[in-house]
């Protein structure tokens, strides 16, 4: 399922659901490159260094998401002159946790990797239950 919708004149939104699956993560990266290389009048372009890093950003939530969370997710992307905002929705009420990083550890490292690209990164309950968490980059 795919929505656009224009939030005002100078944003573009989309709108993604995922199934709870392994191979989600990897189609969230490919969409999110899409959406962000298409050219748009009157905004600033979004170069390849910053698509990387969204397509990052949205393959560790998505990721969280679907492991953790344990349901399928939506994934919605917005687009302005001044910034890129990824929000990943998804059933379970629990926030995650950063968790230290070890020299061994092969996992765990994601959140701290958003943080470390994002510009800024909240979790907010959403009614109904479930949580949604965002990460906003600039520009």
């Amino acid at each position: 399922m795919r929505t656009h919708r224009r939030t005002h004149r100078r944003s573009v939104r989309v709108e993604y659901l995922l199934p709870d699956e392994a191979a989600s993560a990897g189609r969230a990266r490919k969409l999110t490159s899409a959406f962000l290389s298409r050219p748009r009048h009157r905004m600033a372009r979004v170069d390849a260094e910053q698509i990387d890093d969204a397509a990052l950003i949205v393959s560790e939530l998505v990721t969280n998401a679907t492991r953790h969370g344990r349901s399928a997710c939506r994934l919605r992307l917005q687009v302005s002159a001044e910034r890129v905002t990824v929000e990943v929705y998804d059933d379970s009420p629990v926030p995650p946790r950063v968790r230290p990083l070890t020299d061994g550890g092969e996992s765990g490292r994601g959140l701290a990797m958003v943080r470390c690209l994002a510009q800024r990164l909240d979790v907010v309950p959403v009614s109904g239950g479930g949580k949604r968490v965002r990460a906003v980059l600039a520009i």
